[in-house]
């Protein structure tokens, strides 16, 4: 499947975002207390993570995919792409995660 450069970066924002929620989650459910949670959070939680997951390797194929129809490495496609989601923040390790998975 064909996917635009703008496709790309709307699937990275969604999947950034899907990642700001279970970090968010995480964070108000206290991971140090996970046996405690309840089945209502961890049901949450578990829903959020799958949803990030999901979106995180959408990303991915979708990259690929452009970058094997551009004639593009992807590392390139990937660098523009987080240029154009987070400017001004470094790609890679330095900067945010990228949607990398736990």
């Amino acid at each position: 499947m064909a996917h635009t450069f703008d496709e790309l970066v709307a699937k990275q924002r969604a999947a950034d975002e899907a990642h700001a929620r279970v970090r968010q989650l995480r964070e108000a459910y206290d991971p140090r207390a996970r046996a405690r949670w309840s089945g209502h959070q961890t049901s949450t939680w578990e829903t959020a993570w799958r949803a990030w997951r999901d979106l995180a390797r959408d990303v991915r194929v979708a990259v690929a995919e452009y970058a094997r129809a551009e004639g593009r490495p992807r590392h390139e496609i990937e660098t523009e792409l987080a240029r154009a989601v987070r400017p001004g923040e470094p790609p890679g390790p330095e900067g945010r995660d990228g949607g990398r998975l736990p």
